[in-house]
């Protein structure tokens, strides 16, 4: 399977009480195209850092980082940049929609930031809304939405650039449990119809039962690497994996 991301030896520091420590150590993983990876732990233990420094917003204290093949380090600041616009889309657990945009506005934004109109791809992020169960929600502001509906839109904006790698940062903590179960549904379609690649950080064992591979990450480090192999594995083996790791 051929890699979309990955990451070798990867160090990050945080100033911490005068003194240096770090939030990263020595981490390595890769991330196959089409493949949905699940990173567990505790808060604290390094989940957020590691998505901004994958997804190159954030720059490795040592260690490098590869995005579709291209090296982060070996790019100018602008390189960068272009490298994660059409490969990386970002999911936040907060939404981050701006409030005084329509639906379409928001989802549209990727577009206008490519240099087109969102007018100019109406057509096709309304299909993209309807897919995504947001039928008739284009004029609707963030304000007139659920919680699920606002991540849908998130995740709308997120796959509006055709980007083949999804980040996403505990994107069902801020909802119910019936909004997030629809929205780890649909993070596993994208990655089974459309071939997206999902990287998902996030403390909750049943959102972790959606991926293929689950990495617990303790203290800054990979402790294990258990491969799942869909979303029919039972919550009860992550639970009893949590718990042999103490987490």
């Amino acid at each position: 399977m051929p890699t979309i991301a990955r990451a070798h030896d990867l160090f990050r520091f945080f100033p911490q009480g005068g003194e240096r420590t770090a939030v990263l150590k020595e981490l390595s993983l890769e991330v196959g195209e089409g493949e949905f990876v699940c990173v567990m732990g505790p808060s604290g233990s390094g989940k957020s850092t590691l998505l901004h420094v994958l997804s190159g917003l954030d720059r490795p204290d040592a260690g490098s980082v590869a995005l579709g093949g291209m090296p982060l380090a070996e790019l100018s600041e602008r390189e960068r940049t272009l490298v994660r616009r059409r490969t990386v889309g970002y999911v936040f657990q907060f939404f981050n929609l701006l409030p005084n945009l329509s639906v379409l506005e928001n989802v549209g934004l990727p577009v206008c930031v490519a240099g087109r109109r969102t007018q100019d791809d109406r057509a096709r992020l309304t299909a993209l809304l309807e897919r995504l169960g947001l039928a008739g929600r284009a004029e609707a502001f963030p304000h007139e939405l659920s919680g699920g509906e606002m991540q849908r839109v998130s995740i709308a904006r997120a796959l509006a650039g055709g980007q083949p790698l999804l980040l996403c940062d505990e994107p069902t903590g801020n909802l119910s449990q019936k909004a997030g179960l629809e929205v780890m549904q649909l993070l596993r379609r994208l990655c089974d119809e459309d071939g997206r690649a999902v990287l998902l950080v996030t403390h909750n064992p049943r959102d972790a039962t959606f991926a293929d591979r689950v990495l617990f990450l303790v203290d800054g480090q990979l402790a294990r690497d258990v491969e799942l192999r869909g979303p029919d594995i039972p919550v009860e083996r992550v639970h009893e994996t949590l718990a042999a790791l103490a987490i």
